[in-house]
């Protein structure tokens, strides 16, 4: 079965440990080399406020804490693309959540460390990417 293009736009988040190992520019490059369209990106500094609303469905959960810590630890670069089924086709590209177990090319296998530092967060579906581009270009409305 083939997926019908349907052209979308998603919400990536380059995690404080892309940061920390210089792999931003291999991030963006991969991710354009896969033909998708850049439209728009910015530095964050870390924000409680902003983080707690965009993992909101998260809150309460054993892993939450630990892992608000972690993204509170640095600066996030946050980027909106655009592409055909593009929110199927980034999370391909990035790979399981838990880097150990994704596979070999992608993101986190090649760049990732374990489940919570593991480079980047991608949209995992098309309502979950508009929600989550209003939280980080609140601009682009």
């Amino acid at each position: 079965m083939t997926l019908t293009a349907i052209k979308q736009k998603t919400c990536i988040l380059l995690k404080p440990d892309a940061l920390e190992k210089n792999v931003v520019g291999k991030i963006l490059d991969r991710l354009e080399s896969e033909g998708f369209k850049l439209v728009a990106i910015k530095l964050i500094p870390p924000s409680k406020q902003l983080l707690e609303q965009f993992y909101a469905e998260h809150s309460g959960k054993e892993f939450y804490e630990r892992f608000m810590e972690f993204m509170l630890s640095g600066p996030l670069i946050a980027t909106a693309w655009e592409g055909e089924n593009i929110v199927q086709r980034s999370r391909d590209v990035i790979g399981a959540t838990n880097s150990k177990e994704a596979k070999p090319g992608t993101l986190r296998n090649l760049y990732g460390t374990d489940n919570r530092k593991n480079l980047v967060h991608g949209s995992d579906s098309p309502s979950s990417a508009l929600r989550e581009l209003k939280i980080m270009f609140r601009e682009l409305d």
